[in-house]
This record gives C-alpha cells, structure tokens and sequence, in this order.
C-alpha cells in the first residue's frame, strides 16, 4: 500500500510546485514555543510537532463531503488525522537483514470549552494511537537510538487526554490530566524533521526513566504548570507519575508496552518525576533580516528506587557467582539538558526559507542510569531545491555514552566468566533525509541512516561467536498525510 502512495507522490511532485508556495503559522514552533527553526518541516510524527496543514483543500469535494468541519469547529470541536507508513530495511549490518513495514493513525480531538459551553481559556484535549507493524530495531538491528519514532508494539491505545486552563489572559497555562513530556519538554524544534526516535525524546531520558518516561507511546497522569510573560520566555514545571506502565516492578514480562497495553493504566501510586524548564527566544519580530534563535535549559528528578548496574546489596559485583544476585537500591535519579535552536541563514526575502540548526546535551552520571551523557546536533534546510519552497532537507548526528557502572559490569562479566567478550561504551546514529511536499499536507520522506555500535556495542544474539552486532545501515522512505 505504502509503495502504491509513494509512486503516486512522485507522480504529483512536479505537478505539486504551484502548490509549494505554504505559509507557515508565524512564530509557533514544536511544543508550542515561538517558532525560531526557519526550516521546520511541513510534516512531523515527532511527539512535539504541531499539526500544521491539510490534504483536505487539496480532495475538493471530497475533502469535507457533508460540510460538518467548520460548523464544529465554529461551535468549538476540531478533529484531525494523521497518518504515517514507513518502509524500512537494514540490507548492511545489525543483528540480522532485513525489512519491515510499519504505520501509524493518529486522531486528535480538541474542544474549545468557551466555545462549547462559555468557560472562558478552558480546553480539552484527546490523542489516541492505532499502531501497526513490526520494528526494525527490536527485530533486525539491536540499536538503542530506535531506527523510527513511529516503532512500537501493535496496540490501539489512548496517548494523552488532558484539560488545559489559561488564566491572566493566557500568560499561565495549567494543564492536567493523562500528559506526555515529549509533547513539550526537551524539544528541539528542528529535529522533528528527523525520523530517529531519539531526535524527539533523547535516548538518555527513554533509556533512563522507568518504562522509557512519559513518551510515545506510553504517557500517564500529570499536572503542568506554564508561565509565558511575554513572546520570549517560558517557565514551566511538570510533575508526572514517576513509571508509566510499572517497568520497575517485578514480573513475568517487563515490556512496559504490554504492561499498559492500552494506555489506560493510569497509575498514580509511583514515585513522582519532576521536570523544570526554561527557555528564552529571541529575534521574534517578524524581521527578516534578523535570525531568530532559542536556548533551553532543564533538568528533572525521578524520586523513585533503582537498580545499581554493577553491585548487589551486599557491594559484591552481580557478576560474582557468590553474589546474592539482587540488586542495590538506589535512591532516586537525574538529569541536567541545554538545548540551542538557531536559524543560521534566510533566504532573501523569505519568512520561512532557510538554514536552522540544533544542538542538545545532557548529563545524567549516576550509578543506575544506563546512559550519563548524550549529544546530538544537525542542520535543516527548508527550500534547498529551486522551485521546491516547502521541501526540507536535513543532517542530524546522536550519541549516547554508556556509564561507568554499565562498562565495569561487563568488565566484571569478562573477569568472573572467563569469556571473552564486547564491553559496551557508545552508540552513534548518523541521519539523512528529505521531506518531499507533494500538496500541503501530504510528504513523501527518504531516509538514510548509519548506526556506529548498535547497541552501544553489544555482543550479537545470533552470532554464534559472541562477535559484537555490526554497523548497520538502514534505507527507507516515510509517506505522511495529514487530514
């Protein structure tokens, strides 16, 4: 089915180019910040994006055949859709080759409670998944930094459903109800272009927290609290329950997606995640001769009980056959991020044509975090092609450094057992892409990614020989259309 889309996309590029001519909502970016990335693309499945234009006015007739959206949303309801089909393969490397097929329907809903029933800056918010496939990195390569950000077990599930409270004339926005921080926290508004997982909610978080955090495909109950003062500065602090599908518990299947399967677990019992986050914008006055930017910085705390890596409770290393083999508690886990958000060049005359980069870093170096520090970086350039104005190409790179108490462990591994074998360090993905338009609403997305170290280096489970799981590189293309 995907392939009969792309073919058709391809088709319609050429004729598509009067139609390339968007414009974008000014000045609002992923997660909902002022929009400072020029080249932002014009489609994302990245938690954060925006929903930002239609296939509708391109089906005439029978974009709307009974007329029914703008009699909703002019009594306060919109309704969108969302879907996204990746075709996905490793021909080199990883675990074993091979190929998937994977998709994604998204419905959102939103109710515009002044609207619809006279509460003044009161909406609420639904998003719920029907997820298909199989993954490329579970199956097929073994990396961490996931191939898609789309990959996840089969399920139809409910992603957030939230109500959200503005007050003093929308300077403060309290929000509650069933959140996911990668809708707003650690965002960088360029990387939704990339179709790496990790380019969303960095992999030190995902691989850190417990159940991967409050992320796709798994959010939980949450209240956020949000303080815009102006167009250039934002204060806001979540408090999320701590485990979303109760990963940190014993039992016959740890998989946090089968734990909640439906994304209707809604716990409330587990010790609590905290997020704080600041960022400032600037250059956000419709000036195009001016480059607008935005600097983040954040940290949050897991105020809940994790394993040690390497020791047991009585300090022995687990790996020592006279270790009790249970883990030492620890008390609790954290982390520090810094991201930059900059367009770096306009194209004369041009609201949103040009060159944006980013960079993000975050630390985390305790004794149970698997991850204590990651980088990722990259450029996107909206309008590369002559004629092409809404098409965005990008560059994007990740790294994820494995902490000193996961490196000792293997070492304590190799000691005790006597057997040679790979001691984990770090895994980097290398990503590039285009995002093709082929009416606003509708892209057509190749893909090329190289995973250095999948798995940060780990032994290959069908490799008879114990060798490490080699570099792989994956080749695919993404169609998304947006209703």
């Amino acid at each position: 089915m995907l392939c009969a889309v792309a073919v058709a996309g391809s088709s319609l590029l050429a004729a598509s180019a009067a139609a390339q001519q968007l414009a974008l909502p000014p000045f609002r970016g992923a997660g909902g910040d002022p929009r400072t990335a020029i080249a932002q693309p014009e489609t994302t499945s990245q938690a954060s994006g925006g929903y930002v234009s239609s296939v509708e006015p391109s089906l005439g007739p029978l974009g709307d055949p009974l007329g029914i959206r703008p009699v909703l949303k002019q009594r306060g309801i919109e309704y969108s859709l969302t879907y996204v089909a990746d075709v996905l393969g490793n021909p080199v490397g990883g675990m074993r080759q091979g190929a998937i097929v994977e998709d994604r329907l998204n419905l959102r809903l939103n109710l515009d409670l002044g609207k619809l029933v006279g509460w003044d800056g009161g909406t609420v918010h639904a998003n719920a998944y029907f997820i298909h496939g199989t993954g490329l990195s579970r199956y097929y390569v073994g990396n961490l930094l996931t191939t898609s950000v789309i990959e996840a077990l089969p399920s139809t599930r409910l992603y957030v459903l939230w109500f959200d409270q503005k007050l003093f004339d929308g300077k403060v926005a309290i929000r509650g109800g069933q959140l996911a921080a990668d809708t707003e926290f650690i965002v960088s508004q360029t990387a939704t272009l990339f179709m790496n997982s990790t380019f969303g909610w960095p992999a030190i978080t995902g691989l850190n927290l417990p159940s991967g955090g409050p992320a796709y495909p798994l959010a939980t109950p949450a209240i956020r609290a949000k303080i815009t003062p102006d167009d250039k500065f934002s204060l806001q602090v979540g408090l999320f329950n701590g485990d979303p599908a109760g990963a940190n518990r014993p039992g016959p299947d740890p998989d946090p997606q089968r734990l909640d399967r439906t994304g209707t677990n809604f716990r409330t019992h587990d010790p609590a995640l905290l997020i704080g986050e600041v960022a400032y914008a600037y250059n956000t006055d419709n000036n195009l001769e001016t480059l607008p930017g935005t600097v983040t910085f954040g940290g949050w705390q897991n105020f809940g009980h994790f394993e040690d890596l390497r020791l047991d409770t009585g300090g022995r290393p687990l790996a020592d056959p006279s270790s009790t083999g249970v883990a030492r508690r620890l008390r609790g886990n954290a982390g520090l991020y810094g991201i930059l958000d900059q367009t770096i060049y306009r194209e004369p005359g041009k609201e949103d044509e040009g060159i944006s980069a980013f960079v993000r870093a975050s630390l985390s170096p305790t004794r149970s975090s698997l991850i204590d520090y990651y980088l990722d970086g990259g450029l996107a350039f909206r309008g590369l092609i002559e004629g092409r104005d809404s098409d965005t190409f990008g560059v994007s790179v990740g790294y994820a450094h494995i902490g000193r108490q996961a490196r000792r462990a293997d070492r304590d591994a190799i000691l005790f057992s006597g057997v040679a074998m790979p001691v984990r360090k770090a895994e980097t993905v290398l990503e590039a892409t285009y995002q093709a338009v082929v009416v606003p609403g509708f892209t057509v997305q190749p893909d090329v990614q190289y995973i250095i170290h999948p798995g940060a280096g780990v032994a290959n489970p069908y490799d008879p020989a114990g060798r490490r799981i080699r570099n792989a590189a994956v080749i695919g293309v993404r169609a998304t259309v947006q209703y």
